[in-house]
């Protein structure tokens, strides 16, 4: 059965000396595996000739987890609670986003991911939930404890759509590290889940592009905590099979 290949956009970074570098957490990578795909490392360069090659051998492409999105894309002024950005990566994921539109190539996002495909399209981000949404659970908890396997509260799913199809529920639990979430959805994508507070942790596409993004940090969950996350992994790599 032929593996599909996967992009993953890189994050910068730097190594314990300072010095530049470009990663993406294995944790992505080994999931694409054993979903069945073979993943392929799209990195970071202002030449859109040679991003455009390796979109090119691509059959779907997941934009992972990283800094915040500069809120300047969905036409906010940034408030002094902001993370960091990193804008040659904010440039790189768009693109990368609205070229799968335009080829109608998978596309899937994972934390930030989901804020990309958000603001790509023409949706907004709240720049920190804590101060903006004071009254929500803590969606940080488990970047305090550094335990990202454990699951910490549940996400409610619509019925009938991909993911709860594939998951074989309409609740799943779901580990929590973020402190940004899409505010207003755009138009081309629909909100298929939310935790129980109301923060919206999952996104589909509306249209015949396949497009499914979820807040949480499933790579982190479907090898003991949460098995079924693995079934959204696999569904995304059969998606970009055919």
């Amino acid at each position: 059965m032929k593996r599909p290949i996967i992009g993953v956009s890189c994050m910068n970074n730097q190594d314990g000396g300072g010095s530049a570098l470009m990663a993406v957490r294995p944790t992505y990578l080994g999931t694409i595996e054993v979903a069945g795909g073979t993943p392929l490392l799209i990195h970071l360069t202002d030449n859109i000739d040679v991003v455009r090659a390796l979109y090119g051998l691509c059959d779907g492409i997941l934009l992972p987890g990283g800094v915040d999105v500069d809120p300047a894309y969905y036409g906010e002024e940034p408030i002094p609670e902001l993370g960091d950005i990193d804008r040659q990566r904010d440039e790189a994921e768009i693109t990368l986003a609205r070229w799968t539109r335009e080829d109608n190539k998978p596309l899937m996002g994972i934390c930030r991911g989901i804020q990309v495909l958000n603001v790509t399209f023409g949706g907004s981000l709240y720049q920190d939930v804590p101060s903006q949404l004071p009254e929500t659970f803590d969606h940080g908890a488990n970047t305090k404890t550094r335990q990202y396997d454990v699951l910490t509260h549940s996400i409610a799913l619509e019925p009938d759509i991909w993911l709860a199809e594939h998951l074989s529920t309409d609740e799943v639990m779901s580990n929590t590290m973020h402190h940004q979430s899409v505010k207003q959805p755009t138009p081309g994508l629909r909100v298929v889940g939310r935790a129980f507070d109301g923060v919206i942790e999952a996104l589909e596409g509306v249209g015949d592009q396949f497009m499914v993004a979820v807040q949480c940090h499933p790579e982190h969950l479907w090898a003991s905590a949460e098995t079924r996350w693995l079934r959204m992994f696999e569904g995304s790599v059969a998606a970009c099979r055919s």
